[in-house]
């Protein structure tokens, strides 16, 4: 008796598998048999998964960029006119005593004046004026790069020596982009949702389309006795589908995006004396990617096979 259950458990659990087999590939079939109309839902999916990714991916690479800023962000003295070159050192030592200072650069006021003689809005001004006054009346300057992202100590003791006359350090700038890339993740998250519930609906319509060709067939099974997961699996699996080609799609597209855009952005880069490059999708993101889409097409066939089912019922007499 018992070897008999267990050859029927068994028996059961290899049709319910083969079955899944068979709905799986008869799904891709299917799918494949009407290309234009795939075609079509693929793309309208792909692109709603395609921008808020390409959203998402801009948001990183700022962020990763401003984190490159944020990590040589400098301190800047300025120093009181007239300081010589013995008290400019002795500050510079001083400064580079401490653990938080990684280095300290120097800029005499002739450096200084040579860098405004080559401008030519400066240079006119310079002549009238004299290049030994000109010179006498600009400080020497520190740049000071700091160790660690917290620089308040820093500035207070640069402040308090008395060779300092102004010290310049825009922190500013640096809460206001992480507000914007706060807010701006914010609404790649809304569009996201938005966008998902338009491939939700874009794929269920789809598939009820599907269904409703498919009405006397499942009309048919239901009525010898079918379950309703045993005929909504194929429609699960075409929803699955794709979705799975729509983040293909999807991934193509904003790869083709990134290639593009990969050499203008580090021409631009190496302009401002950047190394920074255009980072994409790593494996596991993709892989991430691939599945969510299978998953958001599986949902969305899943929300409408059971209404359609449950309409389309044959009633026994």
């Amino acid at each position: 008796m018992n070897e008999r259950s267990t050859a029927t458990h068994s028996s059961r659990i290899g049709a319910w598998l083969a079955h899944h087999g068979f709905s799986l590939t008869a799904s891709l079939g299917r799918m494949l048999r009407t290309p234009w109309a795939s075609c079509l839902t693929i793309a309208v999916m792909a692109l709603a998964l395609a921008l808020p990714l390409g959203l998402w991916l801009v948001l990183q690479n700022v962020a990763t960029l401003s984190g490159q800023v944020d990590a040589s962000h400098r301190v800047t003295l300025y120093l009181k006119p007239g300081t010589d070159v013995a008290q400019t050192q002795a500050v510079v030592h001083s400064l580079q005593q401490r653990a938080d200072v990684a280095k300290v650069a120097t800029i005499s006021p002739e450096q200084t004046l040579a860098d405004m003689q080559k401008r030519e809005d400066l240079a006119a001004a310079i002549d009238i004026l004299g290049a030994d006054a000109a010179r006498a009346a600009l400080p020497p300057v520190l740049q000071v790069t700091p160790r660690t992202g917290n620089t308040s100590a820093l500035i207070t003791t640069a402040q308090a020596l008395p060779e300092t006359d102004r010290v310049q350090f825009d922190a500013q700038w640096r809460g206001r982009l992480q507000a914007w890339l706060a807010f701006a993740l914010r609404t790649v998250q809304v569009l996201a949702v938005l966008l998902g519930l338009g491939a939700l609906l874009v794929v269920g319509n789809t598939v009820r389309l599907d269904i409703q060709s498919r009405r006397e067939e499942i009309g048919v099974l239901q009525l010898l006795g079918a379950s309703d997961g045993f005929v909504r699996r194929p429609f699960l699996y075409l929803g699955a589908w794709y979705g799975l080609a729509a983040g293909g799609l999807a991934l193509a597209i904003l790869t083709a995006a990134q290639w593009a855009l990969r050499q203008p952005l580090a021409d631009l880069a190496s302009r401002y004396g950047s190394r920074f490059a255009l980072q994409g999708l790593d494996p596991l993101a993709i892989a991430a990617v691939l599945v969510g889409a299978s998953l958001l097409g599986w949902l969305g066939a899943g929300l409408v096979t059971g209404h359609q089912l449950r309409q389309n019922r044959p009633r026994r007499a």
